[in-house]
């Protein structure tokens, strides 16, 4: 492919041109800022080549669904999501958010790990195909969502307004990163999650604090809601919860041995001095892998402004997100959630289920991972890290899993590219050879029937 590498290194300024340009449109899907000017964006970089091009409305933010079909015999998808986090704190951040200036080697701009890098290296591997080839190795499908960082509960209207986007033999997903080594990670399912908001409340308004001697403080309902969830080691308390938590297979327990996981650098890089409960090794990674999670990621109540305020809040309120592994269902943990509330005394503290996702896993041997596999490992020069599970969480279940479609997952991130932080950036040229990396990808896929001596001439992963 030295001719298709070479058009695109010697074109590498425009698609860097085409990153900036994407990166500096805000499209902020919690506040709905930009998201309209980003999928019109999006529909005309898909247009550029020659996709016929659909805008999906959903119950919230539109998909952007674009097709290449040249009656090619295989079929690949591309997953990818247009909107971004917000870009709070500002002040934390060293180069302005949305500007998408480049230092050191490194663009600097919120949603450029998260997920636009990823999005526009597809877009333009693409692009760099079809100008030295002039046609594509494989039809080509494009389902870019505009929700997926508010939790992507509307993604199966765009299903169901269009059935075929599921016509596919696989999806290549959202993003991936390189690990201090060098090596690129390949993901071969996500986890899933609940995500629910427990709310008290006491009186109809905030009094002086001396009332706290007589009236109800929702703040400590909560709080002491919240301590019966999960014990000092960890486990969730709540009865029924890992039930039916399917455990790693024989496969997955040797691709979890052979995780060159960098616990040490990322103790270091996060100023840690270890892990909850001690864990090192292959513990370690069996825990962040196929283990759920009770996670609590805010609590707001009362006064929490700079000096005194001497307060008894009306209200109290805690997000909590709980990721989920396979043979777990969200459905059935929130109402387990429910009894176990119930059961403590605390039928009081009220429910808000914001979002739901179950968790979804792709077999190591299917052919679209193990092309990803063997040819990432040809191509970036090293063992890619193979995970049997990312630990976040995405709809890869409502695409993929439970219509028995393929989803590998690999990006042009690093380990320090801070997404959903302040400075979120990626490393120019990991964009350009992630650019490369995907027209690999895209080949040796439509020759996989010719070729499968060569992924399974050994074992799978190895």
């Amino acid at each position: 492919m030295e001719k298709l590498f070479k058009y695109i290194d010697e074109n590498q300024d425009m698609y860097i041109e085409w990153l900036q340009d994407a990166c500096r449109q805000p499209s902020v899907s919690t506040q709905n800022r930009g998201i309209t000017e980003m999928s019109q964006k999006v529909a005309n970089y898909l247009k550029n080549l020659n996709a016929k091009v659909q805008i999906v409305p959903t119950g919230r933010h539109p998909v952007v669904y674009g097709k290449i079909m040249e009656d090619k015999k295989k079929t690949l998808s591309f997953y990818n999501h247009y909107d971004v986090q917000p870009e709070d704190p500002i002040e934390l951040w060293n180069y302005p958010p949305f500007a998408a200036e480049i230092h050191d080697g490194k663009l600097f701009a919120r949603g450029v790990a998260d997920n636009k890098g990823n999005l526009m290296a597809r877009i333009a591997a693409i692009h760099a195909y079809q100008q030295v080839y002039g046609e594509l190795p494989v039809n080509i499908k494009f389902f870019v969502d505009g929700e997926e960082e508010t939790g992507s509960q509307y993604t199966h209207d765009a299903i169901e307004s269009v059935p075929e986007i599921i016509e596919t033999d696989g999806y290549i997903w959202e993003s991936g990163y390189k690990t201090p080594d060098g090596a690129i990670s390949v993901r071969l399912g996500l986890k899933g999650m609940l995500y629910v908001e427990l709310q008290a409340e006491g009186a109809n308004t905030d009094l002086h604090s001396s009332n706290a001697a007589i009236i109800k403080n929702p703040a400590w309902r909560l709080v002491w809601a919240l301590s019966t969830l999960k014990d000092v080691n960890e486990r969730v308390n709540i009865k029924g919860f890992y039930d039916n938590v399917e455990p790693p297979n024989e496969l997955e327990e040797k691709i979890l041995e052979n995780i060159l996981y960098h616990e040490d650098h990322m103790k270091e890089n996060l100023g840690l001095d270890g892990y909850l409960l001690n864990l090192k090794g292959t513990d370690l990674k069996r825990k962040l892998i196929f283990q759920p999670t009770c996670t609590i990621c805010g609590i707001v109540s009362g006064y929490t402004g700079e000096g005194s305020k001497t307060v008894l809040p009306s209200k109290a309120k805690a997000k909590i997100d709980f990721r989920l592994v396979p043979g777990q269902d969200p459905s059935r943990i929130v109402r387990l959630l429910r009894k176990h509330l119930d059961d403590h005394g605390f039928n009081d503290i009220k429910i808000l289920k914001i979002s739901e996702k179950k968790a979804a896993k792709t077999n190591p041997n299917d052919p679209l991972a193990q092309v990803v596999i063997k040819e990432a490992e040809e191509f970036y020069g090293k063992k890619p890290q193979v995970l049997s599970m990312s630990p976040g969480t995405g709809p890869m279940y409502k695409l993929a899993k439970q219509y028995n479609i393929p989803a590998v997952s690999f990006g042009v991130g690093y380990e320090n590219s801070k997404i959903h932080a302040p400075n979120e950036n990626i490393r120019v040229m990991d964009y350009i050879e992630g650019i490369k990396f995907v027209c690999k990808v895209m080949k040796e896929f439509s020759e996989f029937e010719d070729n499968k001596e060569k992924y399974f001439d050994k074992e799978a992963i190895h």
